[in-house]
């Protein structure tokens, strides 16, 4: 006999406005305790010394995680110069000191470097693996980490204010896989000077805005009143905005629902293409790849509760 899930069905994304000193896994345990949900998962983690989005998404929401993890970023965030530390922000111990201070010209002079694609060496304190185990773990127990370089995306990188002698603060627009710790850190030894993120705000994660993002303290105050805390929640359609969409009828629905794929027909409908989101509706029933005038479901979502 199957186990019976704990907590609601309900599915959708929250854009949580992140609070400081909260990490993003206690986010999620949080709100899927406050909406007594079934399931949730976060896309794109933030530090606990970060602030802002972070999309959260509750059920079947969760099948279009990776499409959100994978989408642009925007970012607001403060440099300290003239100290480098060991988990490239502020929270960590300091490791170097320089009495050098870039100038606003100096600093606008070196921008065009770090825009575009560029190789980028994550931060020792990361999440990312190394033989199995997690690179802040072996840091933080003393073990020497090396990571590798890899290739990310900057789409802007500019300067906002120089502030005062110390601080700096800039904008950035960047891809999957970016770190700012790290472009925080490599700027400040390309302009000969320590430095560190002393303050950093997300403020968008594609395709949610940071006008999106609701504070944690307001659905705080809204606990035990399901109906009001799910009027906060988003279509799972919307996660997917930008994709190409295509519209199906009832009968299709239920195929696709059923894992099988349905033959397209119509002088409009693609050859081929990928990352395609059957509609029904209003509502995202499954995604997949166009091939050969089908449609073939990879992620397919259950039917809303509801319908």
């Amino acid at each position: 006999m199957a186990r019976r899930k704990k907590g609601r069905p309900v599915s959708g994304w929250l854009v949580l406005d992140k609070p400081l000193e909260l990490g993003s896994t206690q986010a999620v345990g949080k709100l899927r305790w406050l909406f007594q949900a079934q399931k949730a998962g976060h896309a794109g983690t933030l530090d606990p010394l970060a602030t802002g989005v972070l999309p959260i998404a509750f059920g079947e929401a969760t099948k279009t995680v990776p499409f959100v993890t994978d989408g642009m970023k925007s970012y607001r965030f403060s440099i300290r110069w003239g100290r480098a530390t060991n988990t490239d922000d502020a929270e960590g111990e300091v490791v170097a000191r320089s009495d050098e201070r870039p100038s606003e010209s100096d600093v606008l002079e070196l921008l065009p470097r770090f825009r575009g694609e560029i190789a980028q060496v994550p931060p020792a304190f990361s999440a990312i693996k190394i033989d199995g185990k997690r690179a802040y773990a072996e840091a933080r127990a003393g073990r020497e980490v090396e990571l590798e370089a890899r290739k990310i995306f900057i789409e802007s990188f500019d300067l906002v204010d120089m502030g005062d002698a110390d601080h700096a603060t800039f904008e950035v627009s960047c891809g999957s896989g970016t770190y700012v710790r790290s472009l925080a850190r490599d700027l400040g030894e390309a302009l000969g000077c320590c430095a560190h993120v002393s303050d950093l705000r997300r403020t968008f994660v594609e395709p949610f805005e940071e006008n999106d993002a609701v504070l944690l303290d307001h659905l705080l105050a809204l606990e035990g009143d399901l109906a009001a805390l799910d009027d906060y929640l988003i279509s799972p359609r919307q996660a997917m905005t930008g994709y190409p969409e295509l519209r199906v009828d009832a009968d299709q629905a239920r195929r696709i629902r059923l894992g099988n794929g349905i033959i397209l027909r119509g002088r409009d409908v693609p050859v081929e293409s990928e990352d395609v989101c059957a509609i029904h509706r209003g509502e995202l029933v499954a995604i997949g790849n166009v091939e050969k005038g089908s449609f073939n479901p990879r992620r397919v979502l259950a039917a809303p509760t509801s319908a």
